[in-house]
Parts: C-alpha cells; sequence; structure tokens
C-alpha cells in the first residue's frame, strides 16, 4: 500500500508540473500575440492617419462651445428632518381615599367598640391616602417640568435646525446664482467669439483655428503643439505644427516566442521600413491639417494655407535644440477642395500641391519654408487701431512712392543683394534690379514694390512674370504693402517668384533693417 500510494504521489506531482509549465507556456504565447496585436493596432493608426480625419467633421459650431447651467440637487441631509417633539410620560392614576378607606366594621364588632376602631382606622387610611397623593403630585410636577424642560430643549433645536437649514437654502441659491452668472459670462464670450469670428477678426480665427487643431485626435506619441497666425489682407492662415520625432514608428516589426530560452524576442524593423513609413506619417499630418482647416472653414474666412511642419530634436553634431522643417507648402481652398483625399497617396498628393518635402524626413534634412512662422508680423496695424495716432513707428503707408522704392531697395542690400533703383519712366514694370551674388542658385532678380491698400491683383503677378522672363531674370520678387488674394499664390507656385504681403515686409524690416515701421491704412481706405 506505501509503496502504490508512493507512485500516486510522484504522478500526482509529475500531473501538476506539467500543468504548470503549460500554462506558464500558455501565457509566453499569450503575452506574444498581445505584443504583436498592439504592434499592428499602433502601426495600422499611423496608416490611417488621413483617413480617420475623413470620418469626422471638423467644424465647431459656437452654439456646442455654449454651456447649460446644472444645479445639483439641494441636499440638506438631516437638517430637513424636523426634530422630534417631546411626549409627557405616562402618570401612574392619581390615588383615591377609597384604595386606603378600611372596611367599615359589621356584626358583633359594630356592637363592642369597633366604632372607635374604625374611625382609628379611617383616620389612619386618610393620612396614607394624603401621603400618597402629596408623593402622586410631586411626580406629577417633577414630568411637568421635565416635559416643559424638553419641550425648550425641542424649540431650542428646532429653531437651531431651522435657522441652519434657512442658512443652507441661502447658500445655495447663491450658489445656483454663481453658476447661472458663470455660465451667463461663458456664453457671452462664446457670443462675442462668434461675432469677432464672423467679422474676420484675426484674433478670433487664430482661436476658432487653434480648437480646431485641438480638437484632432493623434495617437498619444505625437505632440501637438502647433502655433497658428492670420493675414487678413491675404486671408491667408499660417499655421507651424510640430510632427513627432522618428520614434513614433515602432522599432519591432514583431514579436517571437523563443521556447528554449522562454523569452519574447523582437524582430527589428528594416530601417527602411521606418523611414517609408516616417515619411507616409509626415504627408498624412500635413494633408490632415489642411483638411481640417478647410472643412471647418465653413464661413470661407481662408483662402490660402501655409502649413510648416517641424521636429523639435537635439542636433547630435552640436548638442543644440533644432526644430528643423520637413514639409511647407502653400494651397489654395479651389485647389485643395478638388482632391478626393479618401483616394490619394499622400507623398504624390503634397508633390501635386507643389509642396517642398523632406527628401529625407527620417534624417530631418530641411527644407525652406515658403513662409517663415515668425514672418507673419502682427503689428500689421489695422485701420480701427485707435492707438496708431500715439505710435511713432513711420507709417510705410505716408511714404511717396519714389520713397516707398527706395526703401525697398535698401531692404534687399541690407539682405545681402546688389540692387540698383531704375528710374520712374522706364522701368519696364521693375522698380528694382537686383544681383544675388551667391554661385549656382543667384542671379537677377526683378523686384516690384506697391505700396497699395487694397490686394494685389493677380494681374499685377502674371505682369511681373512677363517682365522677369523678359529680362531673363532668374527670380522676381512682388512687395507690397497689402495682401495677395489666392489666385495670386495659385499662379506664383512652382514659379521663381517670392510674394511679399504687408506683415511679412514689416518682419524683413525690424529683422535685416533695424527699422521698426507700422502700415496703417487712411482713412477711407
Amino acid at each position: 500500500m506505501a509503496e502504490q500510494k508512493a507512485k500516486a504521489d510522484v504522478r500526482a506531482q509529475a500531473d501538476a508540473e506539467k500543468r504548470r509549465k503549460q500554462a506558464h507556456l500558455d501565457a509566453q504565447l499569450a503575452r506574444t500575440a498581445q505584443l504583436n496585436a498592439d504592434l499592428e493596432s499602433t502601426v495600422a493608426e499611423l496608416e490611417r492617419l488621413l483617413a480617420a480625419t475623413l470620418e469626422v467633421d471638423d467644424h465647431i459650431d459656437f452654439e456646442s462651445l455654449k454651456r447649460k447651467v446644472a444645479h445639483p440637487g439641494f441636499r440638506p441631509g438631516g437638517l430637513a428632518v424636523p426634530q422630534q417633539p417631546p411626549v409627557m410620560e405616562p402618570l401612574s392614576v392619581r390615588p383615591v381615599f377609597e384604595q386606603f378607606a378600611p372596611v367599615p366594621p359589621a356584626g358583633l364588632a359594630k356592637l363592642f367598640g369597633g366604632k372607635a376602631g374604625h374611625e382609628r382606622a379611617v383616620a389612619a387610611a386618610r393620612q396614607q391616602f394624603e401621603d400618597a397623593d402629596q408623593q402622586w403630585q410631586q411626580h406629577a410636577a417633577a414630568a411637568r417640568q421635565r416635559f416643559e424642560a424638553a419641550q425648550e430643549h425641542h424649540r431650542m433645536a428646532e429653531g437651531e435646525r431651522q435657522s441652519k437649514l434657512a442658512a443652507a437654502e441661502r447658500q445655495y441659491q447663491l450658489e445656483s446664482e454663481q453658476r447661472i452668472r458663470e455660465v451667463d459670462e461663458h456664453n457671452a464670450d462664446v457670443d462675442a467669439f462668434a461675432s469677432a469670428f464672423s467679422a474676420g477678426e484675426p484674433h478670433a480665427i487664430v482661436e476658432y483655428f487653434t480648437l480646431v487643431l485641438a480638437n484632432s485626435d493623434y495617437p498619444a506619441a505625437f505632440p501637438q503643439r502647433y502655433r497658428v497666425a492670420y493675414v487678413p489682407e491675404s486671408r491667408q492662415l499660417v499655421v507651424e505644427y510640430e510632427l513627432p520625432a522618428l520614434d513614433c514608428v515602432p522599432a519591432e516589426r514583431e514579436y517571437r516566442y523563443v521556447k528554449s530560452k522562454d523569452e519574447i524576442t523582437s524582430v527589428a524593423r528594416p530601417l527602411k521600413d521606418i523611414r517609408g513609413l516616417y515619411g507616409s506619417v509626415v504627408a498624412q499630418v500635413t494633408l490632415r491639417t489642411l483638411h481640417e482647416i478647410f472643412e471647418a472653414d465653413r464661413g470661407g474666412v481662408v483662402d490660402t494655407v501655409v502649413f510648416n511642419a517641424i521636429v523639435t530634436t537635439t542636433d547630435p553634431g552640436t548638442g543644440k535644440q533644432i526644430s528643423p522643417c520637413l514639409v511647407t507648402v502653400r494651397t489654395t481652398r479651389g485647389v485643395f477642395d478638388d482632391l478626393d483625399l479618401a483616394r490619394v497617396e499622400p507623398l504624390a498628393c503634397l508633390e501635386r500641391l507643389n509642396a517642398s518635402v523632406s527628401k529625407k524626413p527620417g534624417e530631418l534634412a530641411p527644407v525652406r519654408p515658403v513662409l517663415e512662422f515668425d514672418m507673419v508680423d502682427k503689428r500689421f496695424i489695422e485701420e480701427t487701431d485707435v492707438l496708431s495716432g500715439l505710435d511713432a513707428r513711420p507709417n510705410l503707408m505716408e511714404l511717396s512712392p519714389t520713397e516707398f522704392e527706395s526703401l525697398i531697395q535698401n531692404l534687399f542690400a541690407k539682405m545681402g543683394l546688389d540692387t540698383k533703383q531704375t528710374r520712374p519712366s522706364r522701368d519696364g514694370g521693375v522698380d528694382c534690379v537686383a544681383f544675388d551674388p551667391r554661385p549656382i542658385f543667384g542671379g537677377k532678380v526683378v523686384i516690384q514694390a506697391k505700396r497699395y491698400r487694397n490686394t494685389v491683383d493677380v494681374s499685377s503677378v502674371r505682369d511681373l512674370f512677363g517682365t522677369l522672363q523678359n529680362e531673363g531674370a532668374s527670380k522676381g520678387i512682388l512687395v507690397t504693402t497689402s495682401g495677395f488674394g489666392p489666385t495670386s499664390y495659385e499662379f506664383a507656385a512652382n514659379k521663381p517668384m517670392e510674394l511679399i504681403d504687408g506683415s511679412n515686409l514689416l518682419y524683413l524690416l525690424a529683422k535685416h533693417a533695424d527699422l521698426e515701421a507700422k502700415i496703417v491704412m487712411p482713412d477711407g481706405s
């Protein structure tokens, strides 16, 4: 028997060990499968960045920003429960003499002196009765005193409860009124925001599109930091958007469980695949942001969007923080609305939009932005600025045409070009001819300056391009104190032309000529 029991114990232990090993194997395989599922989900999310935004409406209804007053229920707790009034304690029945009275004598007892004894008994009984009655009255008086004291205590406690309840109700009312005021103030701010947006006020337009970008649901690894500016003269929105770094793409292609080592190992994703997917991410974020802006703009306040995508990282050579631009594009609503984003290949689509895209985004090879974000100078003063009269900065609109052309010539000279101002009567549509001394990229540059109060017409841009070709110049630059429309940007796209509007001009003057200027349109403009 002992031997059989020992063998049974050995078999049981072997079975238990076998089950333990199988459970461990199942757990490792399940963990490996989960890691691969998470990996596939991450890659799929990166591949669908553009498709995901096409499934939602990016427009923000101002009414949706409003709040409704939500009052919590009034909860007074125990204060809502009245104090129970005291109850008079029950008294015993008041004694009566009959309870103590002796039995009258009868028969022979009555004949032989029983009367005297009975009278004594009656007297004693009466004394007992009076003592008992006095004691009962004392008890009754004490009970009444206790009842009256309890009534007084109840009155005071109930008064205190009602006072605290009234105070709680007043506090609740004050808090409710405060909630109403806060909601009313918030909703009034929303109405003011909506009115400012409808009126085309730059600060409201910037705030609105900042909200649009904030609503965009990206993976957790994406920084989602951006800057937004608006140029009302050109109805142009400028966005500088920070992209995720290369490590947003998983370095692992798959996970495997090695049974012999009892380890979960990873297979590296080829660097070519990482860079390819990262390039797609960069292109998708660009198209996604442009789509979100144009779709959200139902009021048509934006004609043109400039998008610069940067990456903030550390330069391994210097150890300093750098922010190279990996994509830059300027596009108009008309061009972008003609795209079928559900079917495009992102990089090919950017090429169609004449975007400049880093040839090696994974290696942070930069491109030159079509418009530096900091060039969107917020010092471009509108006619309604009541403080402009106190501003000592020179107003470019007060310069004569010749003075303005000289200013532009001096600016480009400060920027390193060899400039010569043309004669007013024989300029052939050119106000300044400059020579860029740089090899390969340099050459003859024709510059035209327009001190305009209204948007520059596309015909001026076409004329400059014709002059550029007639002069055999390598580049043409059109500078204005106002702005350009979408057709001008569309015409200049992919041509050796630079369009500099009023806000850009103010930035260049401050940066290269140390001139803090302003542009104030004259009354009646």
